[in-house]
């Protein structure tokens, strides 16, 4: 992946640290990823799920969601420390074939039909555009300078174009975050608490395709006691 900089916060990047913080956080973020699709966990209920133990109460397409998200952020982190991740077609149907794993109608590949997004009138494109769509967003990551610029244009357009049955919030998170740590800054976690916030402005991106408040609010998601580490 070419090398961007980071332009906002002037952080020096170090990928060893930015793997390490983001894999001791791991809980906390399959956490926050299915309260954010709604499903109503607790922490320490995800960590036993992420145990390997059954929690009761719960369905099991629930839990397996939280395992695959744990099984995807892994896979990421392997990507990345071996230096083999892109940010390209086959990375993201590896991705989403361990995040949309039974739960999507078909998981690692395109959709092959047209979808709607709740909420929204917005109609992404049709199944025969996915993959003119793909590289024009890619061209449009490539050219974006800043690190943090760049991967919130590869989740954003990802989430719009919906390119899978479902999962493509997940999955473009995860591509978002791995242009991040392959390039060595910390990632950005939407936190559950700001769910309404991050559903709201969803909704009008769909409408307007205006990055910019989506922008503002996922700066806004990074931890800044993880970040003073890269000052």
């Amino acid at each position: 992946m070419a090398d961007f900089q980071e332009l906002h916060w002037q952080m020096t990047p170090n990928k060893p640290l930015a793997i390490q913080l983001a894999k001791r956080d791991l809980t906390a973020l399959v956490y926050d990823a299915v309260n954010l699709e709604g499903v109503a966990m607790t922490l320490p209920e995800v960590q036993t799920i992420l145990d390997g133990i059954t929690v009761g109460g719960h369905k099991i397409s629930d839990q397996n969601m939280a395992q695959n998200q744990a099984k995807a952020w892994t896979y990421l982190f392997e990507l990345v420390a071996k230096s083999q991740f892109f940010f390209d077609k086959p990375t993201a149907l590896a991705i989403h074939a361990i995040a949309g794993k039974e739960e999507a109608l078909e998981w690692g590949a395109f959709r092959n039909g047209f979808v709607t997004i709740a909420g929204s009138e917005y109609e992404p494109p049709a199944p025969t555009e996915l993959d003119e769509r793909w590289l024009a967003i890619q061209q449009q990551v490539e050219q974006t300078c800043d690190i943090y610029d760049q991967a919130i244009v590869a989740f954003l357009q990802m989430a719009r174009t919906q390119f899978f049955w479902d999962v493509n919030k997940r999955t473009g998170r995860f591509m978002m975050n791995g242009i991040l740590l392959a390039a060595g800054y910390p990632i950005i976690n939407v936190p559950a608490k700001r769910q309404q916030e991050f559903n709201t402005l969803m909704l009008d991106f769909y409408a307007s395709n205006n990055m910019q408040p989506m922008n503002v609010f996922l700066r806004s998601c990074l931890d800044q006691r993880i970040v003073r580490n890269f000052l």
